[in-house]
């Protein structure tokens, strides 16, 4: 078996990263938040072309939920499939180094646009009954939210 055939069979093995992270890709309003970000995002009229901000909104949202500095969610996605695909990138050269993450995170913290992005999430994830757990690398996973019991009639 050479490599490259171990690697496709590496790629359509199913984790719990990977559903985990399929079902966030699912929910989260990608496009509504790109147009949310775009008006500060750097244009790239000068210096380095820019990495692309769809890009940049998924690596900050994996740094988020895996509570993960900038270089180590850089490292992380070089290392994990799930990462890489969730992403959308096939090579290590698409990936921004560590002060470009942390460029993009500042951006948003300035234009207090991070607590836009999460308001959202965790009401979309609410509505479909599901908590975040924000936990380390291997924990973050979807936990069913138990309904309310305060506001029902007591018998």
């Amino acid at each position: 078996m050479t490599l490259a055939e171990m690697n496709d069979e590496f790629g359509v093995a199913r984790t719990n990263k990977k559903d985990f992270l399929n079902k966030m890709d699912s929910i989260i309003p990608w496009e509504t938040f790109v147009k949310e970000i775009e008006p500060y995002y750097y244009k790239g009229e000068r210096g380095n072309k820019p990495y692309p901000l769809g890009l940049m909104l998924r690596i900050y949202i994996l740094q988020n939920l895996y509570d993960l500095a900038d270089m180590k969610v850089m490292y992380e996605i070089l290392d994990s499939r799930a990462f890489t695909e969730f992403c959308c990138i096939n090579s290590p050269d698409e990936v921004p180094n560590g002060d470009t993450i942390g460029h993009f995170r500042n951006l948003l913290n300035k234009h207090v646009l991070q607590q836009t992005i999460f308001k959202t999430v965790v009401d979309l994830l609410l509505k479909r009954g599901l908590l975040l757990k924000k936990g380390t690398i291997v924990d973050s996973t979807f936990i069913e939210a138990p309904s309310s019991t305060k506001n029902k009639k007591k018998k």
